[in-house]
């Protein structure tokens, strides 16, 4: 099965409580009613704020009650707040907001995971031949640093395992092994260290093993291309898309403690059903 069908059979079994704070948005309302009348998740809006929605805040970034107060009664807030304290598995938000205020909602609601430093984002790629990539960092961090690129490239692996099973991790660079030099192969190079993966390697070595083999590097088929830079991951998965006809789900936001989507504002029902279906299986 596809990553979507596996997906939506994930999302079923898993019956997931996803918030949505925009749920006046009349795409949002399409999307939800599909949601629940194909089984997809148990699709929530904002809760009335509570206490324990004030706590949350509070206990998790040490803010003063009033500031706390004020800001759930922000819906994106809220429904962060939502998440952190168990009412709610994911959080779906985007459609009428910018991805910045997605993510600081959900960073100071919801926090990171153990070990992650900054959130990053990730294109599910689809390509006509049947192959299914995560690319990173696409959408969000501009020029990491070697320590915020090693975290990338591990919360992109554990975005691939949840979505496609495995994670074979490349961390991509205008070299392969020690046959360039340079501060971004530098920088790669010290990310894949700290995060124990293949780089720095270029994207055909990466991909095709004769090539790999050429270059004096093991096979990787990696299924998880991690970009040195925004430039790189924007350009890259865009020419995919225009060249060789891949689908580009996404961004999702990843990084976070639990599943949070940032949906693009042109998004169509039909974009929302399916990013929250992927959501939902990560949840």
């Amino acid at each position: 099965m596809s990553v979507l069908e596996n997906a939506v059979e994930a999302a079923k079994a898993r019956q997931a409580r996803v918030v949505f704070p925009e749920m006046e948005d009349a795409r949002v309302a399409a999307a939800v009613a599909q949601l629940r009348r194909d089984g997809l998740c148990e699709a929530l809006p904002l809760a009335v704020p509570s206490e324990a929605h004030v706590e949350a805040l509070v206990a998790a970034r040490g803010l003063k009650e009033g500031i706390a107060k004020r800001m759930i009664s922000k819906p994106l807030y809220r429904a962060a707040a939502m998440v952190a304290v168990g009412e709610a598995d994911a959080m779906v938000a985007g459609a009428d907001v910018p991805t910045r205020r997605v993510i600081e909602a959900a960073s100071i609601g919801i926090g990171l995971a153990e070990g992650v430093s900054v959130p990053s984002s990730f294109f599910l790629m689809l390509f006509p031949d049947g192959r299914e990539l995560v690319f990173a960092d696409c959408a969000v961090n501009v020029a990491p640093d070697a320590d915020q690129l090693a975290d990338i490239a591990r919360a992109s692996a554990a975005s691939a395992k949840a979505l496609l099973g495995a994670a074979r991790v490349a961390m991509l660079s205008f070299s392969t092994g020690t046959s360039g030099d340079g501060d971004s192969v530098t920088r790669v190079r010290e990310a894949a260290e700290r995060a124990g993966f293949a780089g720095p390697v270029q994207a055909d070595a990466a991909l095709n093993a004769a090539i790999a083999a050429k270059k004096g590097i093991d096979p990787l088929e990696a299924n998880v291309l991690v970009f040195p830079n925004l430039d790189a991951g924007n350009i890259g998965y865009k020419l995919c898309q225009e060249l060789a006809g891949a689908q580009a789900l996404g961004p999702f936001l990843q990084g976070f403690a639990r599943p949070v989507c940032d949906l693009s504002r042109g998004a169509s029902v039909e974009d929302i059903v399916a990013a929250t279906v992927l959501t939902a299986a990560q949840a």
